[in-house]
């Protein structure tokens, strides 16, 4: 909500969420008649203050200045009412507070602020530990209301004028890329977050390395044969359990895994470089031999020491502060005038009625709250299937709470299902009579600057002799095996399997030499 200023809970309040959490719940007393009617009347005006927050939110966010004074208003309501509630026997405490918290955090959230941001005024409320040692439900709140942790990871890097390059970079050329980043993450921050949240890791780091490694998108695959999400190299890949399960899926693919296995992987290289996150993230890039090698000779002085700084490859040089740039940004976004999109992420499952590919459903979804579709999203959240492959009826797949009510309102059936399936199954090979298999090729043709495109007008065209058969391929930038099956009419199965290559990913690399075997043209 862009209200002019943010409320911030008051210390007279914060005693009154301590005292609350820290009172037995065995020195209950009985609650008699007019007591309980006294407690109901102060639900009854905290659904009011809540209502009222509301509307304010939509004055807000219409430009309405009242907006913003309506909101504290109704805050300062609410406040009044939990003093009340404590003093009133009865009253269901708990639940005023969750309500209290949880519009305080609509309006942060609707302030335009990223994850975990704080406003310049705000304070940070902390528990007194004698007080609350014995009493868990009073940690919880103390750390629920003035948890520091979010800024963990500014303590932990240096912000100096290299991370500003790369905040520079991030902002500019590099913006896309930022904004998809951080879409495809929060579609996976609930496989991706526990994984480093609970080896103590900060969610910034993750988003960092997210962002500079992939951009989230989790079938993302390297010249040099680094693969995921998170970009695990294959040797790197077995020491952290990842690589081909039973079924032949490499699960450097998958969101959850390839998150544990790099949190494991940080871990490590922490402790053998005394905590310093630059030199682990050099080593996450530059290798862990070199990063230990270099901690050593250079007396652990870091890796903004000259000396040490030298010792890496350029690759390294350019990947640790744009690591931290990304990190930086995600934490402190209005800092630099930075919106990240809202993203409807709540887990969903999507079963299917209809065999159908990620491709027809892409279509049929449309686009309805995501400007680009809902692709990368199912291709994140269900990394084991191939775009083009036919996902049988009856098959449970991960979602989103806005892609399965699409789904059933667009997708189980009617006139949109029917035509997302006929686009996607065309064969373009129809469009000419008597045309062999992989004679035309829709939008696998790239112009070439300067020269003329043809088109096509129903004229006679000089009969072309026909060329040898291929036998082998050199993969183009830009190629996929789909697209390569198609234009020389071959089984992308087989063409795969003669090929070495794995699904879901059938990752090829520019200069790649394929054989064309089972290929009609």
């Amino acid at each position: 909500m862009p209200m002019s200023s943010r409320p911030s809970l008051s210390r007279p309040l914060l005693a009154v969420l301590l005292f609350a959490c820290i009172v037995p719940s065995a020195l209950a007393q009985r609650v008699s008649a007019r007591d309980r009617a006294a407690a109901e009347a102060l639900v009854a005006r905290m659904a009011q203050a809540e209502t009222r927050f509301r509307a304010a939110t939509v004055l807000a966010g219409n430009g309405d200045p009242r907006g913003a004074e309506e909101g504290n208003a109704a805050l300062e309501d609410m406040e009044d009412v939990i003093d009340a509630c404590v003093k009133q026997r009865g009253c269901p405490l708990s639940d005023l507070l969750a309500s209290y918290k949880r519009l305080l955090k609509e309006g942060i959230d609707d302030s335009g602020a990223g994850p975990d941001e704080a406003g310049e005024d705000d304070e940070l409320l902390e528990a007194d530990p004698a007080l609350a040692a014995d009493v868990p439900e009073a940690v919880r709140a103390a750390r629920l209301l003035g948890d520091d942790s979010r800024h963990a990871f500014d303590r932990m890097v240096r912000y100096n004028p290299a991370i500003q390059a790369g905040i520079r970079r991030w902002l500019t050329d590099m913006r896309p890329q930022l904004m998809t980043s951080y879409e495809n993450y929060q579609v996976m921050r609930h496989l991706m977050w526990p994984e480093f949240e609970k080896r103590g890791l900060p969610e910034a780091l993750l988003f960092g390395i997210l962002a500079k490694e992939s951009n989230g998108r989790v079938h993302s695959v390297s010249r040099a044969g680094a693969a995921g999400p998170m970009q695990f190299m294959p040797s790197t890949a077995r020491r952290f359990g990842l690589g081909p399960d039973g079924t032949g899926f490499d699960t450097r693919y998958d969101p959850r895994a390839a998150a544990e296995a790099s949190a494991a992987y940080l871990n490590e290289r922490l402790r053998e470089l005394n905590n310093d996150v630059e030199l682990a993230l050099a080593g996450y890039n530059g290798g862990e031999g070199r990063a230990l090698r270099v901690y050593r000779a250079s007396g652990g002085s870091g890796f903004w020491n000259l000396r040490a700084y030298e010792q890496f490859p350029p690759e390294t040089r350019d990947y640790v502060p744009m690591v931290i740039a990304a990190a930086w940004i995600f934490l402190h976004p209005r800092q630099f005038g930075v919106t990240f999109p809202k993203v409807e992420a709540t887990p969903a499952a999507l079963k299917l009625v209809r065999p159908a590919s990620i491709y027809e459903l892409t279509v049929c979804l449309g686009n309805s709250g995501n400007r680009d579709g809902y692709m990368r999203t199912l291709r994140n959240l269900n990394p084991r299937f191939d775009a083009e492959t036919v996902i049988p009826a009856g098959t449970v797949l991960a979602a989103t709470a806005r892609v399965a009510q699409l789904y059933r309102r667009h997708c189980e059936g009617g006139a949109r299902a029917e035509l997302a399936h006929a686009l996607v199954t065309a064969d373009p090979n129809a469009a000419l009579e008597g045309a062999p298999p992989g004679s035309v090729a829709v939008g696998d043709v790239t112009p070439v600057p300067g020269v003329a495109t043809t088109i096509v007008t129903g004229s006679p065209q000089p009969a072309r002799p026909k060329a040898a058969q291929a036998r082998t391929y050199t993969v183009a930038r830009g190629d996929t095996l789909g697209r390569i099956a198609q234009r020389h009419g071959c089984q992308i199965k087989q063409l795969a399997a003669a090929n070495g290559l794995k699904a879901p990913a059938y990752a090829l690399r520019q200069g790649q030499k394929l054989q064309l075997v089972g290929c009609s043209k």
